[in-house]
């Protein structure tokens, strides 16, 4: 690795933590709420009357109640790791297709 790429690579690793770390300091006391309540109580400002939803989430119905926390997350994270695998899948397909072409374009040029 050239003198060059490590301090690029120093100051991107910086400039990942200011961006995880300076929101925390930035915004002290502040109440993180999810966005599923902040639109209810939107729609409820707007049009004055209380938000219904259309359906009820297939888990709760199954489980007679709210999904565990721990739950969510988990599924939260099986949803992300079968996006990445999807994304590594085509670039890999990518890559590869890349490649033959260029050994292709080679065995023709002899």
């Amino acid at each position: 690795m050239t003198r060059k790429n490590k301090s690029l690579l120093i100051v991107l690793l910086l400039l990942c933590v200011v961006l995880v770390v300076g929101p925390v300091f930035a915004l002290r006391g502040a109440e993180f709420g999810g966005s599923d309540d902040a639109g209810s109580i939107k729609v409820a400002e707007i049009t004055g009357e209380d938000y219904e939803p259309w359906f009820t989430p297939v888990f709760e119905q199954l489980l007679g109640g709210e999904l565990p926390g721990e739950l969510e997350s988990l599924l939260f994270c099986v949803q992300t790791g079968i996006g990445v695998g999807v994304i590594a899948f085509f670039l890999g397909r990518f890559v590869e297709r890349k490649k033959q072409e260029t050994a292709r374009g080679q065995e023709k040029e002899k």
